[in-house]
């Protein structure tokens, strides 16, 4: 027959399957000298929502940091609910934190229209208004060269007006922890957003295969 188990193991037991079934968490591990670039580049991009700009940055080999925030108003330090309900002037944005060495601005701008309707002016996909158009922040004189001239570009690509502006870089205001990365903390409810706004199937109609990438 088996040996009964002391009461106070069982306890014991019972808290250690209990332990098991939280999610595990670490911190995370500081940068040091020798993983860290020499330079690094900052860009900022608004494309509607910023929950869904963040992903596509995020994949690429040499981007650091995304972080989503509000920029290109006029009140200082503004809450989610102020931006959204207009009045502020400000656009919901990513600003990315890259290495230079690694992926070119250059090739940060492909990203950014691969996942934005140029064509619409007010707003992206089903979110509509001020704080969801789309623009390109400039943070230096190279970027805004390279930034008109893809919007050059894709003026002679589409019949319609481009509706994304070239801006130069104003305050960023980062954004309410709990938007940081939603899509990796809500994936589920993220990816039913994505969906139901429409999204996906807007880029692929005007980016075909390249849509999103």
């Amino acid at each position: 027959m088996p040996v009964p188990i002391p009461r106070h193991w069982r306890a014991f037991l019972l808290a250690g399957l209990l332990l098991l079934t939280l999610p595990f968490t670490h911190a995370a591990e500081p940068s040091t000298d020798a993983t860290a670039p020499e330079e690094t580049g900052l860009a900022t991009f608004a494309g509607g929502c910023f929950w869904c700009m963040e992903p596509p940055f995020d994949a690429l080999e040499g981007v650091i940091s995304t972080t989503s925030g509000y920029t290109g108003g006029h009140l200082e330090d503004p809450s989610y609910e102020q931006v959204v309900t207009g009045g502020t002037g400000h656009y919901e944005a990513v600003q990315i934190v890259y290495d230079p060495a690694v992926v070119s601005y250059e090739r940060l701008l492909q990203v950014y229209w691969r996942n934005i309707d140029p064509l619409d002016a007010g707003g992206q996909f089903c979110d509509r208004g001020d704080p969801y158009r789309s623009a390109v922040f400039y943070h230096d004189p190279e970027q805004r060269r390279q930034a008109e001239a893809a919007l050059q570009r894709k003026g002679e690509h589409f019949e319609d007006r481009i509706a994304t502006r070239i801006l130069p870089a104003a305050t960023f205001y980062e954004a309410e922890e709990y938007h940081q990365g939603y899509y990796r903390k809500n994936p589920i409810r993220y990816r039913y957003y994505r969906f139901t706004c429409g999204r996906d199937a807007r880029l692929r109609e005007l980016w075909g295969s390249e849509a999103g990438g």
